[in-house]
C-alpha cells in the first residue's frame, strides 16, 4: 500500500501545484472538492471495511476454506460469481468485500469471480439499465457476458494460485 499512496501523494501536489501557479485558485477549489468527496464516501469504506473484517473474523476459516477456498475449485467461483452478483454498492464497498475474501482465505478465483460479477452482472444496476438502454439491450448484454465471471474466477485459480 505503500507505493500506491507514495503515487498518489506525488500526483497530489503535482496537481495542487499546478492549479496554485494558474492563480485563479483551482487548488483550492480541487482541495474543497476532494475534501467533500472524502466526507461522503468515508462512512461507506469505514463500514465497509468493518463487515469484510467482521465476516473474516466470525465465519469460521474451515467453513470458508470448504466452500470458496483454493479447494473449492469451481463450487467457490461460482459462489464468487453469484454473490457479486448480488453485491449492492460501489467499488468502495465491493473491494474491501474482495480483499476480506482474499484475507479469510477464499481463492483469488473466488475473489475474481465476486468483483468480475459485480461488474459486469451487478442486479442492483439492472433497473437503471433497463430504464435507459432498455430490455433489449440488457438482455444482449447480460447473454454476451454470462460466462465471463465463472471463467475470469477459474482463469485466476489456474495461473494465479
Amino acid at each position: 500500500m505503500l507505493i500506491p499512496t507514495v503515487i498518489m501523494g506525488i500526483l497530489a501536489i503535482i496537481l495542487l501545484s499546478i492549479g496554485y501557479f494558474r492563480g485563479e485558485g483551482e487548488h483550492l477549489l480541487g482541495l474543497k472538492s476532494g475534501m467533500k468527496m472524502t466526507i461522503q464516501i468515508l462512512p461507506l469504506i469505514l463500514l465497509a471495511f468493518i463487515v469484510a473484517e467482521t465476516v473474516r473474523i466470525l465465519v469460521p476459516h474451515e467453513l470458508l476454506s470448504k466452500w470458496v477456498g483454493k479447494e473449492s475449485g469451481l463450487r467457490g467461483v461460482l459462489l464468487g460469481t453469484v454473490a457479486g452478483a448480488l453485491a449492492p454498492g460501489s467499488p468502495y464497498t465491493n473491494l474491501p468485500i474482495a480483499a476480506g475474501l482474499l484475507h479469510s482465505g477464499a481463492s483469488v478465483g473466488t475473489a475474481v469471480a465476486f468483483l468480475t460479477g459485480w461488474s459486469l452482472w451487478s442486479l442492483a444496476r439492472l433497473p437503471l439499465e433497463v430504464s435507459i438502454m432498455g430490455w433489449r439491450f440488457t438482455l444482449i448484454r447480460i447473454v454476451s457476458t454470462f460466462f465471463f465471471p465463472p471463467i475470469a474466477g477459474l482463469v485466476a485459480n489456474r495461473f494465479f494460485s
